[in-house]
């Protein structure tokens, strides 16, 4: 058992550091600029300089001496035509291609100082260029040239030909480490190594974009209000689905079975909207029975989990009929019956029992759909949990809470994975885990 645990841990480890490939692919480049986002329009380029500083935004993709900044400001003359930082001294032509300089001048003003860090610029142009003072020169087809700049540069000048083109600018400063990239963060975020006890450190998201506070702290505090909600409803589900299940099994074929079996269909074809509309408005509002908004009391927490049991109780009953009707032809179970075994024994112990198997697995499966469930119950009332947060991070565009959640889930899954295939040695002696 030791041995397989080990295994699974390690393969659990592999498939996290999956899932933070995946996130860090999504966020990183689907999503953009992340200040952008924040800090709205017209933001001084020191207040961008460091909000992308600060969430890692501004470093190399995976390996790279180079990190972008805007210390100068970067440009795509295709479809700018008004520059903050970047002055003509005489009017220029513009063109779809980019910016004809025609024996004109470009004059990038220095923003803010960055110390005696060097720098560079990546220009893709056609043409004839000059920069600093050397001679560039691309007569039939775009190239890209990289030219170091030396913190005394106080002002960067582009000029070239008649036949000159300039496309995009963008500026880059050097950094101490290669390995100091987007990716290496994302992982650094999972583990990561200190020179104090206890010298590793697990989680360190960083903070939230919007209300910088520590993402670890709300974690913590988001986790209490989804597990009094997700553990009630995974219990209350579990348990009446399989009563109901046994008592449509012990009368099979009779009115109570179809009864049940109805009931179980219609609650499967209903949408968990509507469930947690009508337990708002008919037991909330109209016979006012439950609040319908807030946390902190029992009775806050009372009607969403009857509306998460409610809503999954019809595929479970559906399910776990299924498998217990299919135990009931096996041979020893005639055998308990012939032995003169309690109608009691014969399902409540030897028909339970040997279909706990399927039981687990559906166990562990529906805990995603309790996540996805408590992530609707927690906005519609107002329970401040994991699902709760994550509907607020995606309003704010809160990307770093948003990717710690999803990683944070995906440990989760992976974790009750591992613990349904340890439930199923024990229920089953013939399964060993150790080979």
């Amino acid at each position: 058992m030791l041995r397989y645990i080990i295994k699974r841990l390690a393969y659990s480890i592999l498939i996290i550091l999956g899932v933070v490939v995946l996130t860090f692919l999504l966020f990183r480049v689907a999503a953009g600029d992340p200040a952008a986002a924040v800090l709205g329009k017209n933001p001084s380029p020191q207040e961008v300089e460091d909000l992308r500083t600060e969430l890692g935004a501004d470093l190399p993709m995976i390996y790279g001496k180079w990190r972008k900044t805007e210390a100068f400001t970067a440009t795509d003359f295709t479809n700018m035509r008004e520059l903050p930082g970047v002055t003509f001294p005489k009017e220029v032509e513009w063109c779809e291609e980019g910016i004809k300089l025609n024996q004109q001048k470009v004059i990038f003003n220095r923003n803010f100082g960055i110390g005696k860090v060097h720098q560079s610029c990546q220009i893709f142009f056609k043409g004839n260029l000059d920069v600093l003072g050397q001679q560039y020169s691309s007569p039939a087809d775009w190239s890209e040239i990289t030219v170091d700049i030396s913190p005394e540069v106080k002002n960067l000048e582009l000029s070239g030909g008649n036949d000159s083109i300039v496309k995009n600018v963008t500026f880059f400063r050097q950094q101490r480490s290669p390995f100091n990239s987007q990716l290496f963060r994302s992982l650094e975020e999972i583990i990561s190594f200190k020179k104090t006890f206890p010298y590793i450190s697990f989680l360190n998201f960083g903070r939230t974009i919007i209300t910088r506070e520590p993402i670890r702290a709300i974690l913590w505090r988001g986790v209490g209000p989804s597990l009094c909600l997700m553990i009630p409803i995974f219990i209350g589900e579990l348990v009446l689905g399989i009563v109901l299940a046994l008592l449509a099994t012990v009368y099979k074929g009779c009115w109570i079975d179809r009864t049940v079996v109805m009931f179980s269909i219609a609650g499967m074809s209903i949408s968990y909207l509507v469930f947690i509309i009508f337990g708002q408005w008919y037991l909330g509002y109209y016979f006012n029975w439950f609040p319908v908004w807030g946390w902190g009391t029992l009775a806050h927490l009372t009607l969403p989990v009857l509306i998460g049991i409610a809503s999954g109780l019809g595929g479970g009953v559906r399910f776990y009929r299924t498998v217990f009707v299919n135990e009931l032809n096996r041979e020893y179970l005639r055998t308990a019956a012939a032995k003169g075994c309690s109608s009691f024994k014969i399902y409540g112990g030897h028909l339970l029992r040997n279909a706990a198997i399927p039981i687990i697995t559906r166990a562990s499966a529906i805990i995603p759909f309790l996540f996805t469930g408590s992530l609707l119950l927690e906005t519609f009332f107002g329970i401040p949990g994991l699902g709760y947060l994550g509907v607020d991070a995606l309003n704010n565009s809160d990307l770093q809470l948003l990717k710690a959640l999803v990683i944070v889930s995906a440990a989760l899954f992976v974790g009750i994975n591992m613990l349904a295939d340890i439930a199923y040695a024990w229920a089953d002696p013939r399964i060993r885990l150790d080979k």
